[in-house]
């Protein structure tokens, strides 16, 4: 592995999210903290301010578990791709890029940004933290509570009027009754303890093999 490391010993490490594809951040690394993610499978970089090794999540919990590293053609850069424990952000969003440059029609004609989607992470953290702190007075904390059976419930209240909803046409309604189905449903796979990662990568196979065909 002939990496070819910059004047300041650095290397560019672009980290994306192995299932939604999407660009976390950009770091950079020295040779020993590349050496240290390798070893590890866990996401280190060198802090160009503070001039120091720092393994991503060591305060926040919000590790990255590293599914593959692909250099470029001239090996001066890498990518990162991973599954994140949380948020790459020390913002608190999914990825350090949300601000777009194009705004208005431009944007609103192109292809749906994945930071759209970025509410179904946001949450499914919130219903991880509603199950370990349970709220009093929280609905989310109810389900818990009530267990499995109540949640299963819901889900099948909650798809039973997503059907009636579409077979009325009804739009408006479709959408609410979609959002209410969508949240029961992250709800129990929390409580199954099941990622909803671990759902979007059997989609993402599935679209891998019938991109094949």
């Amino acid at each position: 592995m002939n990496v070819k490391f910059d004047e300041n010993g650095l290397l560019p490490a672009i980290v994306q999210d192995a299932v939604t594809k999407e660009v976390l951040t950009l770091a950079y690394m020295n040779k020993e903290s590349l050496n240290k993610s390798i070893e590890t499978r866990e996401t280190w970089f060198y802090s160009r301010s503070r001039q120091e090794l720092w393994h991503k999540g060591a305060t926040s919990g919000n590790t990255q578990k590293i599914v593959d590293m692909k250099f470029d053609c001239d090996q001066d850069a890498v990518v990162v791709l991973v599954e994140p424990a949380g948020p790459a952000c020390h913002n608190g969003t999914t990825s350090c890029f949300t601000e777009s440059v194009f705004t208005g029609e431009e944007a609103a004609s192109g292809a749906e940004s994945l930071a759209d989607y970025q509410i179904l992470f946001e949450l499914e953290q919130l219903i991880r933290n509603r199950e370990k702190e349970r709220p009093e007075g929280a609905y989310t904390t109810y389900l818990f509570e009530k267990g499995v059976d109540k949640i299963l419930k819901k889900v099948g209240e909650e798809a039973s009027e997503v059907i009636i909803a579409a077979k009325n046409r009804d739009a408006e309604e479709l959408k609410w009754e979609a959002a209410d189905l969508l949240y029961h449903l992250y709800v129990l796979l929390v409580e199954q303890g099941l990622p909803a990662r671990d759902v979007l990568s059997v989609l993402n196979k599935r679209h891998e093999k019938s991109s094949a065909k």
